[in-house]
């Protein structure tokens, strides 16, 4: 028989746990307006926990529905702060496939893309820091070679490692280094498999865990195709050289490929696990239609890999979403903020991702 538990979190990205209470948790209002694709993050301040949403699309799901606004909730509030909007060097009023993480309690934004009203996507190498206390944007170094649809993860509360991701015209297999005590980039050993945008990807402890994506290729009539890659790679970071990373391919859960799921680490009974959540078996570019032509919805399948015996638990949640840049971990529960459901339904609320565990 299948069993229902709720997963206390450990995330690898805080400071400090995230403080909600369960009664708090309960009455989280939300987002001002629907949107997917969207940044989602969290972080306790002296005891305060701060939710925030960073750019992402519309309901409409056009290219005129892209945009740059952000949001601040303080748990225990009952709406939302507008924001000012996410800055862009070009002048550009949208980003999407923005890379977003945590560290030493600020909120970290990295890249993405804007999109004309013509489809046309240009990558955006500027990168912010935002604080949730004065509420301003820090500009950082820019990227060394601007990615969207990346993937980023700390180390020892110091570093952002951002890997593979789309630039431009293509994927690469970058991984992007920053020093947020210099404030400088640099460049870490390769992510050694097919370069992808759209991957997902956790951090434990020096590991790294990245899983899936889409890969390029070109067809015999001369003309460009996207392909999901179903492939996961494990790295492990050198502690004496920090650009040093250990990569190896891993067994993949399924052999089939999901595309803008999210990761985060997870404690089960004990066991310590990387979870793999939501997104879809069927990539498209920014309204949920895929490149064949095929509507997509999310798939509810969980992915749990535990590090230590190297092995894969598959599991299930009752309301998948996909087009997720991240999840949120808040006291001790799972949750997306925004996304697409089934139908391609654009989302607003708090959806509680509660894992069901399959028999092995």
């Amino acid at each position: 028989m299948a069993t229902t538990i709720t997963l206390p979190l450990f995330s690898r990205l805080l400071l400090s746990p995230l403080l909600l209470t369960p009664a708090l948790a309960q009455t989280l209002p939300p987002l001002p307006e629907p949107v997917s694709n969207n940044p989602v993050l969290a972080t306790t301040i002296r005891d305060k926990t701060y939710i925030a949403s960073f750019s992402g699309l519309g309901n409409g799901k056009t290219a005129a529905d892209a945009h740059n606004k952000g949001w601040l909730l303080q748990a225990g509030d009952s709406s939302w702060q507008k924001l000012p909007n996410v800055p862009s060097s070009l002048g550009h009023s949208n980003r999407l496939a923005m890379t977003a993480t945590v560290l030493e309690q600020n909120f970290y934004l990295f890249g993405g893309y804007s999109v004309a009203k013509d489809g046309t996507e240009v990558t955006q190498s500027d990168s912010y820091r935002f604080s949730a206390i004065s509420k301003n944007y820090t500009k950082l170094p820019d990227m060394p070679v601007a990615v969207d649809d990346s993937v980023a993860l700390t180390y020892q509360n110091r570093y952002i490692y951002l890997v593979s991701g789309w630039h431009n015209d293509g994927n690469v297999n970058l991984v992007q280094l920053f020093d947020n005590f210099t404030q400088k980039w640099s460049q870490a050993t390769p992510f050694p498999g097919t370069p992808v945008f759209g991957h997902a990807g956790t951090v434990d402890g020096n590991r790294l865990l990245i899983c899936d994506g889409v890969a390029t290729k070109l067809d015999p009539d001369g003309k460009r195709s996207y392909v999901a890659t179903a492939a996961c790679y494990q790295g492990e970071i050198d502690s004496s050289n920090v650009r040093k990373i250990s990569w190896k391919a891993i067994p993949h859960p399924t052999g089939v490929a999901r595309y803008r799921q999210a990761a985060l680490p997870v404690t089960v009974a004990g066991e310590r696990y990387l979870a793999f959540i939501g997104g879809t078996t069927n990539p498209y570019n920014f309204n949920g239609v895929g490149y064949n032509g095929t509507p997509s919805d999310p798939d509810a399948a969980v992915w749990l890999y535990q590090p230590k015996t190297q092995q894969w638990r598959q599991g299930k949640v009752s309301t998948p979403v996909m087009d997720l840049r991240n999840l949120l971990e808040l006291g001790g529960e799972i949750y997306s903020l925004g996304g697409m459901t089934k139908g391609q339904q654009v989302q607003s609320d708090f959806i509680k991702q509660q894992i069901t565990l399959l028999p092995d």
